[in-house]
């Protein structure tokens, strides 16, 4: 039961959501099919029993008959611990008739952590409170766990933050923009080269890019295995931080995100996650540790030239990556999958919690809109006036413009309040003073 078969086919689900307006996505409706209910055609109709149903006959294992959670309550064997691809039941509400059905992942000290459907409308990994938990099943005949599951077994970590990773870097992009070229899933056009062991050249790049954005679901999660979890040691964390750091990694690179997460728990800065580390992260309070981690991001992405473009999703991305981490640290449900909603405080940055309004001269939104301009308009005015200008050295003179204001007006302020100071001549004393009122 360390790995049953039908987890295979419950995680190529994954990711599928009802669809929204008349139609009805295929894949759920295939789900109904294939649990024993070739009727039922619409989406919306309840379906984590269907899921479920429909995963174990996929795999050759007997399924409930029935489309409501509690009927696995008597289905397969009773187990007291929770294993791999168990399949879990919870209550619903104060009806008793009503519950939800799902594959068991893990838990963490208050939560059970499933793989199931109709979890946010989708098939998603979500967490539910412990004293939800009605029972544990598994096939009949099939071998009962020598063990209670560990929390949130290595595998089933790295499912999860995968899972949300995926959904932060989406689909395929070729943002002019962005640094590291055409991406699909994460995965750069140079790293999937670089995985393939060829190197990419004006014969081979079309294909490439051909190949990037096919690249089947198999070698996304070797990809990210290979040159990201393992390397960032995130095999090594409890779950939340496993989280926060791999997507950190994955986003920041691996160096980088150990330097981060060094520099959250106070030991040495050298990017490799030894002893020492290992032993200050064992030691932090996981939610102080978690903020300081997402704070130091914040501040990194603030630093990087393409702020002004990127700036704001990145941030998203920190604030749902922190939501998340903190879900899975304290079993909050309603966090762990699913867009954060603006007026829950895990959503929001740990500091600062308000900033004051600053000059315009300030945003780099802004300062981007004025050079993408400048790299438009001036190199078609400058042959007029004799000057020859290129789009490439607009932008690189517009990116340094900010830093030079800012540096400017710091320096002017020093140079103000030493003069300032060197103009007192008065010394400071205390006088009395009388309030008539």
């Amino acid at each position: 039961m360390q790995n049953p078969a039908w987890m295979a086919e419950a995680w190529r689900e994954f990711g599928q959501r009802e669809s929204s307006g008349a139609s009805d996505n295929p894949h759920i409706v295939a789900m109904y099919r294939d649990a024993g209910f070739p009727n039922i055609t619409a989406d919306e109709t309840a379906w984590c029993a269907a899921y479920v149903g429909a995963i174990l006959k996929r795999a050759g294992v007997a399924a409930s008959g029935s489309l409501m959670a509690r009927s696995y309550l008597n289905w397969g064997e009773a187990i007291a611990k929770g294993t791999s691809g168990a399949v879990a039941i919870f209550s619903r509400g104060s009806d008793p008739s009503l519950g939800h059905v799902a594959f068991w992942l893990g838990e963490t000290a208050n939560s059970v952590v499933v793989l199931g459907g109709n979890q946010s409308d989708a098939v998603s990994v979500s967490a539910f409170s412990k004293d939800r938990l009605l029972g544990l099943r598994i096939p009949k005949g099939a071998p009962l766990p020598e063990a209670p599951a560990a929390p949130l077994p290595n595998s089933s970590i790295f499912e999860l933050a995968l899972a949300h990773v995926l959904e932060m870097e989406g689909g395929f992009d070729d943002d002019p923009f962005d640094p590291g070229g055409p991406t699909n899933k994460g995965i750069t056009l140079q790293t999937l080269a670089e995985w393939m062991r060829v190197t990419i050249d004006a014969a081979n790049a079309a294909d490439l890019k051909h190949s990037l954005k096919a690249i089947p679901e198999a070698t996304v999660r070797a990809i990210y295995l290979a040159r990201y979890w393992e390397p960032c040691s995130a095999s090594k964390f409890q779950p939340a931080l496993a989280l926060m750091h791999f997507d950190a990694a994955v986003n920041h690179g691996v160096g980088s995100a150990n330097r981060l997460l060094q520099e959250a728990v106070g030991v040495t800065v050298d990017g490799e996650i030894g002893p020492g580390t290992l032993r200050a992260v064992s030691v932090s309070e996981r939610a102080p540790l978690l903020a300081r981690y997402a704070e130091l991001r914040r501040q990194r992405y603030r630093s990087l030239p393409a702020f002004w473009r990127f700036g704001r999703g990145w941030m998203r991305r920190v604030d749902q990556t922190l939501a998340k981490a903190t879900a899975l640290a304290t079993g909050l449900n309603s966090q762990l999958k699913g867009t954060a909603t603006m007026n829950d405080p895990l959503t929001q940055p740990s500091a600062p919690l308000a900033s004051p309004p600053k000059w315009w001269g300030q945003s780099m939104t802004i300062w981007g809109a004025l050079i993408a301009a400048a790299a438009t308009v001036l190199p078609a005015l400058g042959p007029l006036i004799g000057i020859t200008l290129t789009s490439d050295m607009i932008q690189q003179l517009g990116a340094a413009i900010p830093s030079a204001i800012q540096a400017i007006v710091a320096l002017a302020g020093t140079v103000m309040a030493i003069y300032g100071r060197l103009r007192a001549s008065q010394p400071l004393e205390r006088r009395q003073m009388t309030l008539m009122l």
